[in-house]
């Protein structure tokens, strides 16, 4: 078993839905977790599937929430789709989204919510100069963007998490334990290490 908590990071395109769910349940389970998007901005679903409401990275959770409390005087169509219960759930736990690329912190495992978002993480990870030389592991657990897959994905995750908390040995046992997630989930997993 690591001599301390895995350092944790889950990440999403815009770190609202699937990064957010994941980064409350680790943390409820005393997980030392941190989450962020990889997107260049902060896309919520809009009035239409071309129409998205785009924030900037800056833009807090709460500023999102009384954007959209605004733009929807009726409080029908982002209440009935869970967005304004979404904002409300992430303002509660850190104030703003986050973008990956600016975070310089050390992580022993990063988990990603999609193929895409896998290969930025991993392509900003090794354009950054090696300092360390500190492993850390890369895995993608595709995860459909909706709420309830959200939620899914993320108690897969804590499972996980909570799995490789408890290795002897995690650079050695890793890929056999992924390789039981895949039977257990049905779920392909992408896994590689990075250096920092």
């Amino acid at each position: 078993m690591p001599s301390s908590p895995l350092r944790v990071a889950v990440v999403c395109s815009s770190n609202q839905n699937r990064s957010m769910e994941a980064h409350n349940i680790l943390s409820k389970r005393g997980f030392s977790v941190r989450s962020f998007g990889t997107g260049t901005h902060v896309k919520l679903p809009g009035p239409a599937p071309d129409k998205p409401n785009v924030y900037d990275f800056k833009t807090t959770y709460d500023q999102m929430y009384n954007d959209l409390l605004r733009k929807d005087k009726e409080l029908t169509s982002y209440t009935q789709n869970g967005i304004l219960h979404m904002l409300d759930r992430n303002k509660r736990i850190k104030p703003r989204p986050e973008r990956f690329q600016n975070c310089k912190d050390l992580f022993d495992l990063i988990l990603t919510c999609e193929e895409r978002v896998y290969d930025q993480v991993v392509e900003d990870l090794n354009s950054r100069e090696q300092e360390t030389c500190q492993p850390v592991h890369v895995i993608n657990v595709d995860i459909q963007d909706n709420h309830e897959e959200a939620t899914l994905g993320a108690f897969l995750i804590c499972e996980l998490c909570q799995c490789i908390q408890h290795t002897e040995d995690m650079e050695n046992e890793i890929d056999e334990l992924l390789q039981e997630f895949e039977e257990k989930s049905g779920r392909a997993f992408l896994h590689t290490v990075c250096f920092y």
